[in-house]
């Protein structure tokens, strides 16, 4: 959905690559991590590991918030100063943040709008186990450590229904930026 709204125009602010920035090897976020995990964390490089790092927060939620703790204030720094930045583009800029835990984390509050893609646990679950190669059980773990889809649901103020062809996927997004540009 972020590439399709980035295909047409709009600026995405994306919390997963700004955490991947965050975690590389030398940043202070690195060195918390290291220091609040140990180097069983560390790939060979020295950097993040992150299966490694998915095995112990999937399966255990009080690391998990630990984690959460050290990464999200220094994603939400920089994620506030792309969307200064992108004030100087002038009106009419969509600007759409990416953020998978924006429900979970509170941040959705401080958006007009949240837009859901929505499909139902068993196709997320099908999904992932397909994208990361993954057990049914790792893909369970990774889904039910997250709110529930039909909890986000509440949030959302715009939902696209993600289970049917990229296509028809793609005619909603299409939809739902028109609708942004228009109230830019």
């Amino acid at each position: 959905m972020a590439r399709v709204l980035a295909g047409l125009g709009a600026l995405v602010v994306d919390a997963d690559r700004i955490a991947r920035e965050v975690v590389a090897k030398g940043t202070p976020v690195w060195q918390a991590i290291r220091d609040a995990f140990g180097d069983e964390v560390l790939g060979p490089d020295g950097e993040l590991d992150r299966d490694a790092m998915g095995a112990i927060i999937f399966s255990d939620p009080e690391k998990r918030a630990l984690l959460n703790g050290i990464v999200h204030p220094a994603v939400y720094e920089e994620m506030d100063l792309q969307v200064e930045a992108a004030k100087s583009l002038g009106p009419g800029t969509v600007v759409v943040c990416d953020v998978p835990l924006l429900i979970e984390t509170g941040m959705h509050k401080g958006f007009r709008d949240v837009i859901l893609a929505y499909v139902p646990e068993d196709v997320q679950v099908e999904r992932l186990m397909a994208r990361d190669r993954i057990s049914r059980e790792q893909a369970l773990k990774k889904v039910r450590s997250q709110m529930p889809i039909e909890e986000k649901r509440k949030y959302a103020t715009i939902v696209i229904d993600n289970s049917g062809t990229c296509e028809q996927t793609r005619e909603q997004v299409l939809s739902v930026y028109r609708r942004l540009s228009s109230e830019a």
